[in-house]
């Protein structure tokens, strides 16, 4: 249930949203875009200060950014409304600050160091700080540290290397590499190097991660509390084609290779596979009003979960495949009214019957691209975010009713392909039933000034006959984001 304290702890982060705003002596609106052929407005007083003090020579800058969460979720981990860790109720307070220095043209080292202290209401569902309420200061990480080199020997190649965020299409598949500390940070140890034939309107990638389970595990942590990032420690290797010539139909091939060592407090869940993944995608506008993506992928290898009973923890031929797609009207009017159909299939696995692991890994893709409610519901089913077994199609209508006002409202019906849910908890399934449910969302966002933005998030499902318990489950969140 949403307790009159909850309602409260929203109310405070709005009103404490408001108040700054309108303190504020600066409002930026993000539709007051000026003519591509019109030259940049001067910068105010207070602007040009900031810049000259984020910029204090053309060989640095630095800035940095403070986000506060408060998030509630009922039975959203436990889908259980029995369990004692079904009610979560905490703040979030991220801070991150970054700086680049370019020493000569074109190269530059990037570092940033994130931290997000939590406060938890009720005792922690999950981080190492589960069953406890109380602060969790947790630790500063380093979540970038590379070195980008554009422009090499006078050819358009780039090369960056050390920790950095990867976020390759949407994200479906390359988006996040550390699941486990929620959006704290997303950063994959890697190496990329892009190709850019612009008379050809095709850019090639080609990219190398070797990413350890721990954060500590390549530098050193602020603080000793070490957190698990995922489950096993993971290298991958991916090749990515894309071209432009076509507007109506930007193509994108990729090969992907991931591989999985588990390893101890990786849990029941940890692995041991090596995934190969082709797949594609093709997106663009079919008129002024229309546009559309699609991207398909089909998966094959070995896995086995060496803490799980047989057949799970034999090593299995993967055989699964995926498709996501999106076709989007833009009415183009003053409320920049747009409604998208979304569909989307994630095969899912029936051990008893084939064999085989037939289900979809998205690899890096753990984060919640649809929904909060999509990522968290799977810890007690697969891992968190780790979604599979997936029916989804529905709607989304989103408007900007007011200057700097974003609205948008979603339904998705959901599905599971299996009625067995192959790496659930016990008691939760009922591994006979394939609708999973009624999902709802509806997000307000709210952009006070250049440096500072706001939002309230909302979300229900509705369970079908897939799971045992079928109370409503609840997510809601409020956000006020600072940036320097």
């Amino acid at each position: 249930m949403i307790t009159a304290r909850k309602i409260s702890n929203l109310g405070v982060l709005a009103a404490s949203a408001a108040l700054v705003s309108s303190t504020s002596a600066q409002t930026v609106s993000s539709s007051a875009v000026p003519a591509a052929s019109a030259p940049s407005p001067a910068l105010t007083g207070t602007e040009q200060t900031i810049k000259d003090i984020k910029q204090p020579c053309k060989e640095f800058n630095w800035g940095g950014d403070f986000r506060v969460r408060n998030e509630y979720f009922y039975d959203l981990l436990t889908l259980n409304p029995n369990n004692s860790l079904n009610e979560q109720d905490y703040f979030r307070f991220r801070g991150r600050i970054w700086a680049s220095v370019m020493p000569v043209e074109d190269l530059s080292l990037n570092v940033r160091l994130a931290s997000e202290p939590r406060e938890w209401m009720q005792p922690a569902g999950y981080t190492p700080y589960k069953g406890h309420p109380g602060l969790d200061m947790g630790e500063g990480v380093f979540d970038t540290l590379n070195v980008k080199w554009k422009n090499i020997g006078g050819v358009p190649l780039t090369v960056s290397a050390g920790r950095q965020d990867l976020f390759l299409g949407d994200g479906w598949l390359v988006g996040d590499g550390t699941p486990y500390d929620g959006s704290w940070t997303y950063f994959l140890d890697s190496a990329r190097i892009t190709y850019d034939l612009k008379d050809q309107n095709t850019t090639i990638d080609a990219i190398g991660i070797v990413q350890e389970a721990y954060d500590n595990a390549w530098m050193p942590t602020i603080g000793s509390n070490h957190r698990l990032l995922t489950e096993q420690n993971e290298k991958g290797a991916i090749l990515q084609v894309a071209n432009t010539s076509m507007k109506a139909a930007n193509l994108t091939g990729y090969l992907i290779y991931k591989h999985d060592d588990a390893v101890n407090g990786g849990g029941s869940v940890a692995d041991n596979a090596d995934i190969y993944t082709i797949g594609g995608r093709v997106n663009g506008l079919l008129s002024a009003n229309w546009k559309y993506w699609a991207e398909g992928a089909y998966q094959f290898g070995d896995k086995q979960y060496p803490g799980k009973a047989a057949p799970y923890s034999n090593s299995r031929t993967i055989d699964a495949f995926g498709l996501n797609s999106k076709l989007t009207y833009m009415v183009k009017d003053k409320l920049n009214n747009q409604f998208t159909m979304a569909c989307e299939f994630l095969s899912g696995d029936s051990p008893s019957s084939t064999g085989r692991d037939e289900m979809f890994d998205v690899l890096w893709g753990r984060w919640p691209r649809w929904s909060e409610i999509g990522l968290y519901s799977y810890a007690a089913e697969t891992r968190i975010g780790q979604e599979a077994n997936l029916i989804r199609f529905g709607s989304t209508w989103s408007i900007t009713p007011l200057k700097n006002l974003d609205f948008s409202a979603t339904y998705n019906a959901l599905f599971s392909q299996s009625s067995t849910a192959t790496l659930g908890a016990p008691g939760l399934f009922t591994n006979t039933g394939n609708f999973r449910g009624h999902f709802t969302q509806a997000v307000l966002k709210y952009k006070f000034s250049q440096h500072m933005t706001g939002h309230l998030w909302g979300e229900l499902l509705f369970p079908g006959d897939y799971y045992v318990h079928q109370e409503m489950i609840t997510f809601l969140r409020a956000e006020v984001m600072l940036t320097f």
